[in-house]
C-alpha cells in the first residue's frame, strides 16, 4: 500500500501529472468493477469514461502513434466491422422468426424506432442551434438501428426478450434504407447527403459483417449440399478478392461510372463476408472459445472508436460538450418514454412495451461512428455518438435493473 501511494505521489508531482492520475484512476476503476458482483455490469461504461478522459487529456498522443494516423480510414472500417461482426455472432437466423410470432409488436417497435428518435433529434438541433456537422450527428445517431445493448437490457429487465431481439435484427437489416432516408430529409440542409453513397456505406459497415456472422450460424446446421454451395461461393469470393488486389480494382475505378464502381465494391465486400463467415466457422471448430470472445472484441472496438472520436473532436467538446451531454440525456429519456407509452397505446402488454422502450431509446453508436468516419467528419458528426453511447449504457443499465426488480403484473 505504501508503494502505491509513493508511485501516486511521484506521478502527481510531475508536470501535468494530474492528467495521468485522472486517466489511471478511471482505468483502475474499470478493472476493479470486474470483481464486484453488484457493479460489474457497469465495467464497460467505466472503460468508456476512461477512454473519454484519456482522449481529452492526451488528444495528440492518441491520434498519432509514431507516424501512424489512428484515424486511418481502413483501420476504422475494419474495427467497426469487427464490432458489427461481434454483434452478429450473438444473433441467429431464428431471430427473424419472431416477425411471424409477434407481427404487431415488431411493427410497433420498428415504427417507433425510426420515427421518434430522428424527430426528437430534429427538435433538439432546432432548440440548441448546434453547428451543422454536430447537428447532423445528432440526426444520424437518432436514425441508426438499435444496438445489441437493447437486448442485454431487455434480458436484465426480464421483459419480452424475443421481441427485443427480433426488432434489433429487423431494424439492423432495414437501416441501409431508413438511415440515409432520414439523413436526407432532416440533415440534407446541414451537410451534403448522398443517399446512394450513404446506403452503400451502411451496407459495408453493418450488413456485410452481420451477414458473415449469420452465415456462420447457418453453417452450424447446414446440409451437405448447402455447405458445398457456400464453400464454392467462398472459393469464388477468394479468387475475386485476389483479382481486385492484383490491380483489378484500379482497372474498374478507371473504366466504370462512380455509382457502378461503388456497387461492384459492395459486391466484393459481400463475397468477402462469405469468405469471412466460412473461415470463422472453421476456426470456431478448432478454437471452442472463439465465439465467446467476439463480444469482447466488439467492446474493444467501441472503446477504440470512443477514444479516437473524442480525441479528434476535443476542441469542439470543450466548447459545446455540456450542451451536447444535455441533449443526449433528453434524447435518450424521450426514447424510453415515447417507446413505452406508444407501445401501450398500441395495445402491447407491459413486458413488450418495456422491450420496445429499450429498442427506441438505445441506438447503435458504432454504426453512427462508422458512417461519420466514412464521410470524413469523425471529429464533428461523430461527436454525438461518442457522447450519447456511454450515457445510453448508464441509463439503460439503471432502468433495466429497476424493471428487473419490479416485474410487470
Amino acid at each position: 500500500m505504501t508503494a502505491i501511494f509513493t508511485v501516486a505521489d511521484i506521478v502527481l508531482n510531475q508536470p501535468d501529472g494530474w492528467k495521468l492520475g485522472a486517466v489511471a484512476t478511471f482505468v483502475c476503476l474499470a478493472i476493479a468493477l470486474r470483481f464486484s458482483k453488484a457493479l460489474c455490469g457497469y465495467q464497460f461504461t467505466a472503460w468508456i469514461i476512461a477512454a473519454v478522459t484519456a482522449a481529452m487529456m492526451y488528444p495528440a498522443n492518441i491520434l498519432h502513434v509514431g507516424g501512424f494516423d489512428m484515424r486511418n480510414k481502413w483501420l476504422l472500417l475494419i474495427i467497426v466491422q469487427l464490432v458489427m461482426f461481434g454483434m452478429g455472432t450473438q444473433m441467429s437466423l431464428k431471430d427473424f422468426s419472431g416477425v411471424a410470432k409477434s407481427p404487431r409488436g415488431v411493427l410497433v417497435g420498428i415504427i417507433c424506432h425510426f420515427s421518434v428518435m430522428p424527430l426528437v433529434g430534429l427538435a433538439l438541433i432546432k432548440t440548441f442551434h448546434f453547428d451543422p456537422e454536430i447537428a447532423a450527428g445528432i440526426i444520424l445517431i437518432g436514425s441508426c438501428s438499435s444496438g445489441l445493448a437493447s437486448n442485454v437490457m431487455a434480458y436484465i429487465a426480464k421483459s419480452n426478450l424475443a421481441l427485443s431481439v427480433t426488432v434489433t435484427a429487423v431494424t439492423t437489416m432495414i437501416a441501409p434504407i431508413m438511415t440515409p432516408l432520414w439523413m436526407k430529409l432532416l440533415a440534407g440542409q446541414l451537410i451534403e447527403v448522398k443517399f446512394f453513397n450513404m446506403m452503400m456505406e451502411i451496407i459495408k459497415i453493418v450488413l456485410v459483417p452481420i451477414a458473415a456472422a449469420l452465415l456462420h450460424d447457418y453453417l452450424k446446421h447446414a446440409s451437405v449440399s448447402g455447405r458445398k454451395f457456400i464453400f464454392g461461393l467462398a472459393a469464388f469470393g477468394a479468387a475475386w478478392l485476389l483479382f481486385l488486389a492484383a490491380g483489378g480494382w484500379g482497372f474498374i475505378k478507371a473504366n466504370v461510372p462512380e455509382n457502378t464502381a461503388i456497387t461492384i465494391s459492395i459486391f466484393g465486400f459481400m463475397l468477402a463476408a462469405v469468405v469471412a463467415g466460412v473461415l470463422f466457422n472453421e476456426s470456431s471448430k478448432r478454437v471452442a472459445q472463439l465465439e465467446s470472445w467476439m463480444p469482447r472484441f466488439s467492446m474493444f472496438g467501441i472503446v477504440y472508436f470512443t477514444l479516437v472520436t473524442t480525441a479528434a473532436g476535443r476542441d469542439n467538446l470543450l466548447k459545446i460538450g455540456l450542451l451536447l451531454f444535455f441533449a443526449a440525456a433528453i434524447h435518450n429519456v424521450a426514447g424510453y418514454i415515447f417507446g413505452y407509452w406508444l407501445s401501450r397505446a398500441s395495445g402491447l402488454d407491459k413486458n413488450s412495451a418495456r422491450s420496445v422502450a429499450f429498442e427506441v431509446g438505445l441506438q447503435n453508436g458504432s454504426m453512427a461512428s462508422g458512417v461519420a468516419n466514412a464521410m470524413g467528419m469523425l471529429g464533428t458528426m461523430g461527436l454525438a455518438a461518442a457522447i450519447f453511447s456511454p450515457w445510453m449504457n448508464v441509463t439503460g443499465s439503471v432502468l433495466a435493473n429497476y424493471w428487473g426488480k419490479c416485474p410487470a403484473k
